[in-house]
Order: structure tokens, then C-alpha cells, then sequence
């Protein structure tokens, strides 16, 4: 797993992928403080978090459509199958490699809460919960998003596929918010959005982080068992 995972952590630095990932990530999110926090003179930073989480549903695509769907694409998937790791050892190894660039750049954009912190008052707490959240999210698009390229079968069609699915899961925000009664509950059971309004407000969720984790573990666990299933189909 970890020869998996150090690949694929260096080829996002080998090719554009993960610079276009970074770059764009940061551009987006400096217009977010600029506009809502420099130029309204706010300190608020969950309030930034929140516009920014948005961001995971447009930008995660780009870090999983060459997971799984490029090796594919590039007739190497079975001479991946024929290594020594598990098919479960080489998901994770791949979506660990993912996670692992998303840190690097949210550690990027703490910039924001250090520019509060010296220009007003910043509540670290508060901000720590919102970050944890707001990382907890993106790893759960890397998730859902690695299990639906694993059905692509180009980068570009993974790319567009998962773009279409995180849209879908936006929407079961906005329909939660319109609907009334038991169907809103449901829509909103399963809203990674709604998920992650409470660290939005500094509230420490442990609900909502279990819900994170046992919803990563089953996309990877669907992945690993549809990779598998395509396996002995093509034998």
C-alpha cells in the first residue's frame, strides 16, 4: 500500500494535476476571504469555510478521475491487479494519496485565520472545529467520487461523471430545505451539506463526524467490491 500510495502522491507533482488542483483551490478560496472577510472587514472564518466547501464539490473530481478510471484508460489496470497489494491495499493507497494533497492544501490556506488573527480577533477554537469539518468533507467527495470513476472508463468521463454526482448530492441539500416532513428528513439524513452545517457554527459534532467515516468506508468498501466484480468478468 504504501509503494500505491507514494505513486500516486508523486505522480499529482509529475503532471499538472495537483498544481491546477492547488492553484485553483487557493485562487477561489482568496477571492472568498477577499470579498467576504478583508472587504466587509470580517473575522468570521467558519462563514468562509462554509462558501468554501463548495469548492470539494467542483475541484474533487480533478484529484480522482485519474485514480482508478486512468489506469484504465491507459491499459495499465491489469498490471495493477497482478502486484503484490491487495485490491483493497491499492484503493487505499490511492485515496490516502488523494486525502494527503488535500491537506496540503487547506494547511495552505490557514493564511486566512493568521491574517485575522493579526488584523483582529480570531476564536481558534471555533475555527479548528470548522476546519475539521470542512477536511472531513472533502474526504468524503474523494470517497464518493473515486467510487463512481471506478465505473468510467477515461479520465474525462470520470471527470464528468463525478461532477454530475456531487451536483446530485447539492441538490439533496436544496431539496431537504424545500420539502417538509419525512422526505426532507431523509434528503437531509444523507446531505453531506447539512452534515457539515454544524462545525460551520462551531459545534463539535461526533454524529456527524461517525457519519463521515462509516460514509468513506462504504464507498471504498463499494469500490474495492466493483473492481473486483469487473476482475473476474474480464478473466
Amino acid at each position: 500500500m504504501k509503494a500505491i500510495y507514494r505513486k500516486e502522491l508523486q505522480g499529482y507533482f509529475l503532471t499538472s494535476i495537483g498544481y491546477v488542483f492547488m492553484g485553483v483551490f487557493l485562487f477561489l478560496s482568496s477571492l472568498f476571504f477577499t470579498v467576504g472577510n478583508l472587504t466587509e472587514r470580517s473575522s468570521n472564518i467558519l462563514f468562509l469555510l462554509r462558501n468554501m466547501s463548495y469548492l470539494w464539490m467542483l475541484l474533487c473530481p480533478i484529484l480522482t478521475m485519474r485514480l482508478i478510471a486512468g489506469e484504465r484508460q491507459q491499459k495499465t489496470e491489469p498490471l495493477l491487479r497482478s502486484s503484490p497489494c491487495s485490491l483493497t491495499a491499492i484503493v487505499v493507497g490511492k485515496y490516502l494519496a488523494a486525502c494527503t494533497l488535500l491537506l496540503m492544501t487547506v494547511v495552505l490556506s490557514f493564511i486566512y485565520p493568521l491574517i485575522v488573527a493579526l488584523a483582529g480577533r480570531l476564536y481558534l477554537a471555533e475555527t479548528l472545529v470548522g476546519y475539521l469539518g470542512f477536511v472531513m468533507m472533502g474526504f468524503c467527495f474523494i470517497a464518493l467520487d473515486m467510487l463512481v470513476s471506478s465505473f468510467s472508463k477515461s479520465q474525462a468521463a470520470a471527470a464528468v461523471a463525478c461532477l454530475g454526482v456531487n451536483l446530485t448530492v447539492w441538490l439533496f441539500d436544496v431539496i431537504s430545505l424545500a420539502l417538509n416532513g419525512p422526505a426532507s428528513k431523509v434528503f437531509t439524513f444523507f446531505s453531506l451539506y447539512q452534515r457539515f452545517t454544524p462545525f460551520t457554527l462551531g459545534q463539535l459534532s461526533f454524529a456527524n463526524i461517525l457519519f463521515g467515516i462509516v460514509f468513506i468506508v462504504i464507498c471504498l468498501f463499494l469500490c474495492v467490491k466493483h473492481l473486483d466484480a469487473r476482475r473476474w468478468s474480464e478473466a
